[in-house]
């Protein structure tokens, strides 16, 4: 098989390294997991299996704030007892803040713990060879691999469209000691500021991105994800250094499978070499031991020696 090739068997990944968090229960579209001191309920469509033990329909227990879904759309928080408007959990040296959001979201995909082990070994690893390693993160959101990035001693552009998203980052960064950093912050559409990037000259080692199925640019800017991510994955292209390090995707949208971002990565580096994985990011549920699938991911890293 040419090294180029994408894998041919999907691998699924699992992020159970983490203390702070657990994915306690999963059954009938509901998952219950503890963020620190807080236990969360939230509603999860891929969870269409029976909870173990549990009578269908029977009420959930032990939760200190249950998110219910509106049958018109959105939905909103209860909460037990007292809950902050936000807190802290920690992962290795990383601190990142959690707020229970209107849509559902924390602001944290604890699965994605496995990526930034991954990337952060692989910057690591270039700069003990005495290399100066940069990242762009696009699609950014509150900056979790923008962190292990820069603490893995990268200097990072964070980009993403929204201004909350951008200081969220901040935030999380502070939090985890990586003030002083090396790590610009953007509010911009991605797919513009790379243009962008490439009319400068810039050039990066590493690419990280999560692009969604729609979404608006900051000033309006139209997302779609089969219309829009090829010619991203163009400009990124166009914007790595000699000898790139990594290119790693990550998607939450169904209409993508592993294979299918497998394809775009040996499209994109056709004739380059290096390796392709793909796969699912998962969690272990605690209480019988399945996973829980989270999302897609792929990975091209390049393998030759890490020159200076």
């Amino acid at each position: 098989m040419p090294a180029s090739a994408p894998a041919l068997r999907p691998a699924l990944i699992v992020a159970d390294r983490w203390r702070d968090y657990e994915l306690l229960d999963c059954g009938d579209g509901l998952k219950q997991e503890r963020w620190g001191s807080y236990t969360l309920v939230r509603p999860d469509p891929q969870i269409i299996w029976p909870r173990a033990g549990a009578a269908p329909g029977a009420k959930w227990e032990k939760w200190d704030g249950f998110y219910h879904r509106s049958e018109t759309g959105g939905g909103k928080w209860e909460f037990r007892r007292p809950v902050p408007d936000h807190w802290t959990i920690g992962y290795g040296a990383l601190t990142f803040k959690i707020h229970p959001t209107s849509f559902k979201h924390t602001g944290l995909f604890p699965e994605q713990a496995v990526n930034w082990d991954w990337a952060g070994a692989k910057i690591k690893a270039a700069r003990q060879a005495g290399r100066e390693v940069s990242v762009l993160n696009l699609f950014g959101y509150t900056g979790a691999a923008t962190c292990a990035a820069a603490a893995a001693g990268a200097n990072v552009c964070h980009v993403d469209a929204a201004e909350g998203m951008v200081k969220w980052c901040r935030e999380n960064a502070a939090l985890s000691g990586l003030s002083a950093a090396p790590i610009r912050y953007i509010t911009d559409d991605c797919l513009k500021f790379a243009r962008r990037e490439i009319k400068r000259g810039r050039k990066y080692d590493a690419v990280i991105m999560d692009p969604p199925t729609y979404g608006r640019g900051s000033t309006g800017e139209m997302w779609r994800l089969e219309d829009h991510l090829w010619e991203l994955l163009l400009e990124c292209r166009a914007l790595l250094s000699e000898q790139p390090l990594f290119f790693l995707i990550n998607a939450y949208t169904a209409r993508l499978s592993p294979t299918v971002v497998a394809n775009l990565l040996a499209a994109l580096f056709s004739g380059r070499g290096g390796q392709i994985t793909a796969g699912e990011v998962g969690l272990p549920i605690k209480t019988d031991g399945k996973t829980l699938p989270c999302g897609i991911y792929g990975r091209w890293e390049d393998g030759g020696e890490i020159k200076k």
